[in-house]
């Protein structure tokens, strides 16, 4: 009984596996599954002519800068600013003690009031001596006086009119003493020349100032510049008036209208480049010494530009997808340049009439099938 048991399970593999043999599998090939098509905005690569913009580095500086010192020696008693402070025209800044200045002061007016009483004095001499040569003169005529009486008073007379002369001299050398030790008083008080912003201060209560040693900084307000150098390249193409773009990365407010006022005729001869003065516009926050990048259209360029959009970002690599004749995409990687607003410049790896799509949805994978949305 186990025997025929045994038989019959043997005979029923056998069957089994001579029935999987009879079914045949071509090798190398599965069953293709049809993808569906992805809608998408489709475009083609166009090159655009567009100005050469030159990026040059300046500084912001100022256009009035006035470095305030000291015409007289004497200790600071006060000093109304610090660093930073906005001033008015006419605002003390440093008062430094006048006491020298004043006694100066003091002897020039004493000096004056003396060389005022001895010119009142030869006055009435120099009167005196004219009533007499005027009289002597009569005389002459009516030959009641002697020539050498005449002489006499006409000698005296001569020397009356000649110290009048040197006594109004003196008063006039006293009157400019007086004068100048007056400026010298007003000298110790120092006043903002202008409106403007104290960049520096170097100076304290109590230091001794010093004809000729800086006191203060100050900077006019409203009027920046950014000063810049051009390689004599581009020299030609920027004169004055032209107008344009500024960025102060300090201020965070994006590029600036600036135009160039100044362009110096020589060259520098080590670098050979011009300088360059931008006037820049009435922007809060401007300071002297701020970074500054200048861009200069110069000639015009045929650039290939396409939305920023369309570039995908992975990792380190950036492409896009490409469209190929049989509507599929692939995505290939390029190398992007300037950024101008929106738009992208693209330096290799697409060129012109190639199509690709301008605004990838997330569903667009490499090899699917695209659809040009309308």
């Amino acid at each position: 009984m186990v025997k025929k048991y045994f038989f019959c399970v043997l005979i029923l593999s056998f069957a089994l596996l001579c029935i999987g043999c009879s079914e045949k599998i071509e090798p190398g090939n599965v069953e293709q599954v049809k993808k569906k098509a992805v809608k998408a905005p489709v475009a083609v690569a166009a090159i655009i002519r567009r100005p050469f913009m030159y990026e040059a580095v300046g500084t912001v500086k100022a256009k009035t800068i006035s470095t305030l010192s000291s015409k007289i020696m004497g200790t600071v008693t006060f000093v109304f600013v610090q660093g930073g402070d906005t001033v008015e025209q006419g605002q003390k800044l440093i008062v430094i003690d006048d006491h020298q200045v004043s006694a100066q002061l003091r002897e020039a007016e004493a000096a004056l009031a003396e060389a005022r009483r001895a010119e009142t004095a030869a006055s009435a001499g120099a009167e005196l001596a004219i009533a007499t040569y005027t009289r002597y003169q009569n005389l002459m005529k009516d030959e009641s006086a002697s020539p050498q009486e005449f002489d006499e008073i006409k000698f005296r007379y001569q020397q009356a009119q000649a110290g009048l002369a040197a006594a109004k001299q003196r008063v006039k050398q006293a009157e400019a003493s007086v004068s100048a030790a007056f400026d010298r008083k007003k000298d110790a008080l120092i006043l903002a020349p202008f409106n403007g912003k104290i960049s520096a201060k170097m100076i304290d209560v109590g230091d001794l100032a010093t004809p000729g040693k800086p006191l203060l900084i100050l900077e006019k307000t409203g009027e920046y510049y950014a000063n810049l150098e051009l390689p004599e390249t581009y020299i030609e193409d920027v004169t004055q008036g032209k107008r344009v773009n500024v960025v102060v990365q300090a201020l965070n407010t994006g590029p600036l209208p600036g135009l160039v006022e100044e362009v110096f005729p020589a060259a520098d001869e080590k670098s050979r480049s011009f300088l360059i003065k931008v006037k820049l516009p009435d922007e809060k926050g401007l300071r002297t010494g701020m970074f500054a990048r200048i861009f200069i259209p110069v000639d015009k360029v045929d650039i290939l530009l396409i939305p920023s959009t369309a570039v995908i970002h992975s990792g380190q690599l950036t492409g896009i997808y490409i469209v190929d004749d049989q509507h599929t995409a692939r995505f290939r990687l390029i190398r992007t340049g300037r950024v101008f607003g929106e738009s992208l410049e693209v330096l290799s790896g697409l060129k012109e009439g190639d199509r690709y799509v301008a605004d990838p949805p997330p569903t667009l994978s490499n090899g699917a099938r695209v659809e040009v949305a309308s």
